[in-house]
């Protein structure tokens, strides 16, 4: 929990002081007075970072119904006055017209979709400034943790919206619908190399982008942190 509430018993992770968010926000800039959409809150921790800095309204959609009782639990708590938290399909959300957002946050969710890239362009459809921070196939490093190789089961090729990419099968095997699981609402998702997630954002218009947090050694699987943004005017400094 944040410094303030230390004496609250609670989980050990510092995501309420996550460098990757704070990173993040370094690099979209003044979020003062804009609103946010994030995807998968898990607990809460990086709905109080974006407040903290300013949000003026955030819509954050957790699909794991205890995940989402914690957020209940957290924003009451610490007191949050900005974010709506929403139950449900985040998917289904972004295919049903929302309104604009000026910035995403999805941390945590790429990797535990079906159609990874359709989640890319549906996020290009309503913002022109996004963060993600994902796990990533590479052949290389998986195959060498026997644990984690065992998880992927196969690969396809596949399309979306012009955008070809090859998809690699991972299952959730048992732990899928245990107590704990916290991953996403089918029994396997489809994980894509990182030269085709960049290739993603790009082929969606995300064109300004920066990486950062580099993890080929994560014991979940390599990972890393983006900053994508769509080109902006030569004097709009903003975000829109």
């Amino acid at each position: 929990m944040p410094e303030a509430f230390a004496s609250l018993q609670a989980g050990t992770v510092a995501l309420f002081e996550d460098p990757r968010i704070g990173w993040a926000l370094s690099e979209l800039g003044d979020l003062q007075g804009r609103t946010v959409l994030e995807l998968g809150p898990l607990e809460g921790a990086h709905a109080y970072m974006i407040e903290r800095a300013g949000a003026a309204s955030i819509v954050s959609i957790e699909a794991n119904p205890e995940a989402y009782l914690k957020c209940l639990v957290v924003k009451e708590t610490i007191g949050l006055q900005r974010t709506h938290f929403l139950c449900g399909d985040f998917i289904e959300y972004l295919r049903n017209s929302p309104p604009r957002f000026n910035a995403a946050f999805a941390s945590g969710v790429l990797y535990h979709m079906m159609e990874p890239a359709e989640l890319i362009a549906l996020l290009s459809n309503i913002t022109r400034n996004l963060y993600l921070w994902t796990h990533y196939y590479d052949a290389h490093l998986i195959s060498a943790d026997r644990k984690l190789s065992s998880m992927f089961v196969g690969n396809r090729q596949s399309e979306h919206a012009g955008f070809r990419h090859r998809l690699f099968r991972y299952e959730y095997w048992g732990s899928f619908g245990a107590r704990q699981f916290c991953g996403g609402s089918r029994p396997h998702a489809h994980w894509m190399t990182r030269e085709d997630i960049l290739r993603c954002l790009q082929h969606f218009d995300f064109t300004e982008i920066r990486a950062n947090f580099e993890a080929p050694d994560h014991p979940d699987g390599p990972a890393f942190a983006i900053v994508a943004r769509k080109k902006r005017g030569n004097s709009d400094e903003s975000l829109e």
